[in-house]
């Protein structure tokens, strides 16, 4: 993924209880093949701001923890490690008042409409370059 992309197709795995850093690619295709589910209603504004906030905040996190955990060699390390960055991602989700399921339905609307994904990707550029 570069800094000016979001990935298209995927939900990140912001659900807690998964590891931060995996990608739930079968919950993506699932949400796709859902009707309606890519056309649910239009997200406000303020949604989309709580959204990019949490956004920007997980690829810190991602950025973060990723090495440790690809390092780590220990199962139990593993573990501690992808807790910590779950705790650190719900909190984030917390903060921007979101929950894991609305922001992976905030995901996939920005995934599935060019205009708004146009518009995210220049609020997360900016949000990126406030932080």
């Amino acid at each position: 993924m570069t800094e000016h992309n979001l990935p298209r197709g995927i939900a990140i795995a912001l659900l807690i209880g998964c590891s931060c850093f995996g990608v739930r690619a079968a919950m993506a295709a699932e949400t796709q093949k859902r009707p309606g589910a890519s056309q649910e209603t239009a997200v406000s504004d303020r949604d989309l701001q709580a959204f990019v906030k949490a956004y920007v905040d997980y690829q810190k996190i991602r950025a973060s923890y990723g090495p440790a955990l690809e390092n780590a060699k220990d199962p139990q390390r593993k573990k501690q490690i992808e807790q910590e960055a779950n705790t650190k991602v719900k909190q984030s989700l917390d903060t921007q008042g979101l929950t894991a399921e609305r922001y992976n339905r905030i995901f996939a609307q920005v995934n599935s409409n060019e205009s708004l994904r146009k518009r995210v990707l220049k609020q997360v550029e900016d949000e990126r370059k406030k932080s």
